[in-house]
């Protein structure tokens, strides 16, 4: 595997935009760093749903030989966030609306299980750590630092999942959860009352500081609904209208 000086310097885009500023990818091994950027490049619609991505093109763009870049792209395959079809590469992944809804609900139904049993299991350092994280979180509301604020509203949710010492719940919401980034990204870039999602955070923590399981429960499960609502109103408006 080639590595260039700029790989150990952190990836630039092609108008010299830092992508790993104001994050901890570079210091993640260097195909995590490449998944961690091409992901975000998808979330964020660099890459559009259907689009092909070009591996030449790409690694050029990021400074960095091919090796690393098809295993990234193999990683975010494993996501379901591409596909790697014969003679054709990496696709970006286009679910269909009732696939995502279908994804949605299991979420839920996940985060609303792990909800339960953090309430019971949470360690007091652990509750207080994502206690931080959510005032980390408002720090980039109040900068309007939308990516910054995602990923630190996935991280508390991620946070929830792992303290409720269930590993077979743990691993099945790092799949769905994944499959779903892209979704879950563009429901925060929809939301036209920022400060609602701010405020069911805040209620989510709550729960969670009082121990109560089915308060947290009921509302990480609202909270996932509130997402299939702000993405089928304007990413999938026309098919909504169609089946209704």
């Amino acid at each position: 595997m080639t590595r260039t000086a700029e790989d150990d310097q952190g990836k630039t885009s092609s108008d010299g935009e830092d992508l790993t500023e104001g994050s901890n990818v570079s210091r993640l091994p260097l195909t995590s760093q490449v998944a961690t950027i091409v992901r975000d490049m998808i979330v964020q619609d660099r890459f559009k749903p259907g689009e092909r991505i070009r591996e030449r093109q790409l690694s050029q763009e990021l400074n960095v030989s091919r090796t690393p870049l098809r295993e990234a792209l193999k990683i975010l395959e494993g996501e379901k966030l591409i596909s790697l079809l014969p003679n054709r590469g990496a696709i970006v992944a286009d679910p269909a609306p009732d696939e995502v809804k279908e994804l949605l609900e299991v979420l839920g139904a996940l985060e609303a299980l792990g909800g339960r049993l953090a309430a019971e299991n949470a360690t007091d350092e652990e509750i207080a750590e994502i206690r931080a994280l959510h005032f980390e979180m408002l720090a980039a509301y109040s900068r309007k630092d939308r990516l910054t604020y995602f990923k630190l509203n996935q991280n508390i949710h991620t946070c929830i999942i792992a303290a409720s010492r269930n590993s077979s719940l743990i691993e099945t919401h790092i799949h769905f959860n994944a499959r779903l980034y892209r979704v879950r990204y563009r429901s925060n870039q929809r939301n036209a009352k920022w400060h609602e999602a701010i405020d069911q955070h805040e209620e989510i923590i709550q729960a969670l500081e009082a121990r109560d399981g089915e308060a947290l429960a009921m509302r990480l499960s609202s909270h996932l609904g509130n997402t299939w609502e702000k993405v089928s109103a304007e990413d999938y408006a026309d098919h909504m209208s169609e089946n209704s």
